[in-house]
């Protein structure tokens, strides 16, 4: 073997060694991707209801739309589908969920939702036949938005169960609470 062909055999075993590192860095080195909004939401309502399991007695339950904790009269997209999602994730738990948005008597303002203000839960849980109410707020960091929910008993405004989570800010975030990307 002549010096050429063995400097030939030599870098094409490297060639292969890399390619190898490299094949092998991609199929078991990837980071899976992070949780999606509603496995976020899911994962927050089986915190719930595992740390105050005789939550679900209280059915049927209206949801509100989420709402800014700086000002309880606005909401977002995001303050919209974080109800949507939590209430869709209690009834899979077993919850009792009544659809208001069908309903003529909740006043449904347009871009806000159903905002339940505490002066309004009797009203609307006795119009509604709803034993208890899903809450919530949302702020909104520089990095990070943090979402608050509870199920309130409708007869007391007594917190029958609470949870939270925290969503970094992305595109898609952004869009949601209205500031665009």
């Amino acid at each position: 073997m002549t010096f050429r062909a063995f400097r030939h055999c030599i870098l094409l075993l490297i060639a292969l060694g890399l390619s190898a590192c490299a094949q092998l860095g991609n199929s078991g080195g990837s980071a899976p991707p992070p949780p999606t909004l509603p496995e976020r939401v899911e994962a927050a309502t089986q915190r719930l209801l595992e740390a105050n399991p005789e939550a679900t007695r209280y059915s049927p339950m209206i949801a509100a739309t989420f709402v800014s904790i700086d000002n309880l009269a606005q909401s977002s997209t995001l303050g919209r589908i974080a109800s949507e999602l939590f209430a869709s994730s209690l009834a899979q738990a077993g919850m009792q969920v009544r659809e208001v948005k069908m309903r003529d008597s909740l006043f449904i303002e347009e871009n806000v939702g159903e905002l339940i203000l505490s002066r309004q839960v009797q009203r609307l849980s006795q119009e509604h036949n709803a034993r208890s109410i899903l809450m919530g707020t949302y702020a909104q960091g520089e990095n990070t938005v943090y979402i608050s929910a509870r199920i309130v008993r409708a007869s007391d405004a007594m917190v029958l169960g609470s949870t939270s989570l925290t969503l970094p800010i992305d595109n898609d975030l952004r869009a949601m609470l209205g500031g665009g990307w």
